[in-house]
């Protein structure tokens, strides 16, 4: 067994009082969600033999008062923290049974902040997509995009829906009734990543098959080509429609035979789908490990993700949904070699 602590109020202000987190950094709040985003970060962190870092965060609410002496009082956080640090022991006390070093600790501040900042040194954040609204709630709610599009390192989100594949239970009857509807459909060991030629894509391409890799698993690349609308509903679909598809058959062929060379016995296929992007996307999360996409794209794909469709895939999907921030990687400079890419954009 690993390590276990909790730092009940951290400092992590360059004064050596706690060192920032590293490895895997998850978020709780004592919710169902918050138990799956838990279940699937220990494992996680197992499989990559890193440490787990458990967080929640706190806000003291400030009451305008009332009566001749005007101004603001504020409450007693003692109570507050006091439950903040027995949802982090609970959790720790959770993934006892993990073979990872796990520390956990208490925040005083807003969430997606705090999370923000853990980005700067942790390898991968992962959350719930709903919770109580004091932490993991609002992640997806009033700042939905703020984790994903701006955090340093991949995020990951685990839906509720997921508690079945995690072998945890829920008192969500809504829940438990769409799963009950899906059949408790078998998981595939498949990894999804979705691209649209992008730089950006690619580099989440890169992060999708180390991480199917990590799964023992298949990497399935899959680009989908959404109707034409707005200024190019005018385009005469069939044939243009058909060569669209056969040049980005040859793109994407070059990018598989890119990617193979950098991860040789990796199990890979590439799919090429007319439809809706976000739709594709929910689609395969449904029976599949993990879809990833990268924040910002050519708005085809991964494009549309943090922009006007960053609820229709994050809220919807029903598997994790891994996000990757733009990055360097040495292994794109080769990517022109094997064929050929689209334009820049």
């Amino acid at each position: 067994m690993g390590a276990h602590e909790l730092h009940p109020d951290p400092a992590r202000d360059g004064g050596g009082n706690s060192a920032a987190p590293e490895g895997i950094v998850v978020g709780v709040d004592g919710s169902d969600h918050g138990q799956c985003a838990l279940v699937w970060a220990a494992r996680e962190a197992q499989r990559r033999r890193r440490p787990l870092h458990i967080v929640t965060a706190y806000s003291v609410p400030i009451f305008a008062a009332s009566g001749l002496d005007g101004g603001y009082a504020t409450v007693d956080d003692s109570v507050i923290r006091e439950g903040a640090e027995a949802i982090v022991r609970q959790a720790l006390e959770k993934v006892l049974s993990y073979d990872i070093d796990v520390t956990g600790s208490v925040e005083n501040g807003d969430a997606s902040g705090v999370l923000l900042e853990m980005s700067e040194t942790a390898e991968l954040l992962v959350f719930g997509t709903r919770g109580r609204g004091g932490f993991v709630g609002r992640l997806l709610g009033s700042v939905s995009s703020a984790l994903p599009a701006h955090a340093k390192c991949p995020t990951v989100t685990i839906p509720l829906v997921c508690a079945d594949r995690l072998g945890e239970s829920t008192e969500d009857r809504r829940i438990r009734v769409e799963q009950a509807k899906a059949g408790h459909q078998r998981v595939e060991n498949v990894v999804v990543v979705g691209v649209d030629g992008s730089e950006q894509a690619r580099v989440a391409v890169l992060e999708a098959a180390d991480q199917a890799e990590r799964l023992g698993a298949i990497l399935r690349v899959v680009c989908a080509v959404p109707q034409y609308s707005g200024s190019l509903a005018w385009v005469p679909a069939p044939m243009d429609r058909k060569a669209l598809f056969a040049d980005i058959r040859t793109t994407l062929d070059a990018g598989m035979a890119w990617l193979r060379s950098h991860f040789p016995n990796l199990p890979t296929e590439s799919v090429l789908k007319d439809g809706s992007p976000v739709d594709v996307l929910v689609e395969e999360s449904r029976r599949v490990e993990l879809v990833v996409v990268g924040t910002r794209g050519r708005g085809g794909f991964t494009g549309m993700l943090l922009g006007s469709t960053s609820d229709g895939v994050l809220h919807h999907a029903k598997g994790p949904v891994m996000v990757v921030p733009d990055r360097e990687d040495p292994r794109l400079t080769d990517r022109s070699r094997f064929g050929p890419m689209l334009d820049a954009s």
